[in-house]
Formats: structure tokens, C-alpha cells, sequence
């Protein structure tokens, strides 16, 4: 293997894009569709193949990530129920009080505080004096979480929920025509 076949294979598992990684690894490529090309027909080669998955096999030992804990994080965010983060008097939990499903389901809170409200005492000697009304400032929190909706289809994608269906009919002898129905939408492809 060259040392730009090397290259490309470690663009590549960066993002999975082997049109950006042979462009990475083959600077004088130009062109968007030469390197897809190319791309392509690199990853047809068994080396390439075998050493992405060295690459991969080395990623997730090095990560200690693994399929479960993934599919547990996505779980979290698309289970993820609002009045978790709630006292039974209804006031908001502190961060510090949240479980950690329900805090892995977040992805911010922004608190923003204002002064409380305030009386101007006028002083005809020129020195005004601003008195506090009251002592407990306002506070404005907002809370933002995860994409459940996302998080909802790539694990019912994981389950296979969301299959393309494909009808194959025999039309001709060694012909079949093969209508590929993807999101409502179908391609009709004939193949000998």
C-alpha cells in the first residue's frame, strides 16, 4: 500500500467521505467527480478495506466505545421526559440534582439574571439613592435538549423500522425490472 493510499484511509474513517479523503490524499485531484471516482474504486480494494477497519478496530479499543453505549445515549435523548428536570412543587431541579439520563438528554441550560425591581428615592441634595424593592432577584432559565426526533430515527433505523421496500417482477426472460421505493418516491432500474 502507498503512502497516499495510507492517507486516504486515514481521511476517510475521519468523516466517511472517500470524495474528501482521496482529495486529502491526492492534493493535485482537482475534481470533485474525479476524486469520487477514484474514491470509490479505492475503497473496492480488499487492502484498503482491511486496513479502514484496522483503522476502526484501533479507534474504538483506543475510545472504549462500543454499540451499547451508544444506543444507551441515543435511548437517553429520545426518552428524554420534561418533568424529570422538576421538583414536586414545580420549581426547576438544580443541574447538580439531575439523574444522569435526564442530564445526558440536555444539551444547555442558559440562566440569565436580572436585578429585582427597583424605587428611586430622589434626594433634593443631589445624591439619589436607588432602594431595592425586593431582595430575590428574577431569573430567566432556558433549557435545551438533544434532538429526540434524531435520536428517535437512528435508533429505529438500528432496529430496522425504516426499510426501503423493493417489488423485483420478471418481465422478459433474464430481464427483471426492479422498482426501488425510497420515501414515497421509486426509481425503476432494469438489470439483465
Amino acid at each position: 500500500m502507498t503512502d497516499a493510499q495510507k492517507r486516504f484511509c486515514e481521511e476517510y474513517v475521519l468523516d466517511f467521505n472517500a470524495t474528501r479523503a482521496y482529495k486529502t490524499a491526492y492534493p493535485n485531484c482537482k475534481k470533485k467527480d474525479t476524486a469520487r471516482r477514484l474514491g470509490s474504486r479505492l475503497m473496492t480494494k480488499e487492502d484498503i478495506t482491511n486496513y479502514i477497519q484496522e483503522l476502526l478496530n484501533e479507534s474504538r479499543e483506543r475510545n472504549k466505545v462500543t454499540q451499547d453505549m451508544i444506543i444507551k445515549e441515543l435511548s437517553n435523548i429520545a426518552f428524554f421526559n420534561i418533568k424529570n428536570i422538576y421538583k414536586e412543587d414545580g420549581s426547576l431541579k438544580k443541574v447538580t440534582e439531575l439523574d444522569d439520563e435526564t442530564a445526558r438528554a440536555i444539551s444547555s441550560v442558559k440562566t440569565i439574571q436580572r436585578a429585582g425591581a427597583m424605587k428611586l428615592e430622589i434626594n433634593p441634595n443631589g445624591k439619589d439613592k436607588e432602594i431595592p424593592i425586593e431582595h430575590i432577584p428574577e431569573q430567566t432559565i432556558e433549557i435545551k435538549a438533544n434532538d429526540k426526533k434524531g435520536a428517535l430515527e437512528l435508533l429505529g433505523k438500528h432496529l430496522g423500522m425504516f426499510k426501503d421496500k423493493v417489488e423485483i417482477e420478471q418481465n422478459k426472460p433474464f430481464e427483471i425490472s426492479i422498482k426501488v421505493i425510497k420515501n414515497g418516491s421509486w426509481n425503476n432500474r432494469k438489470t439483465r
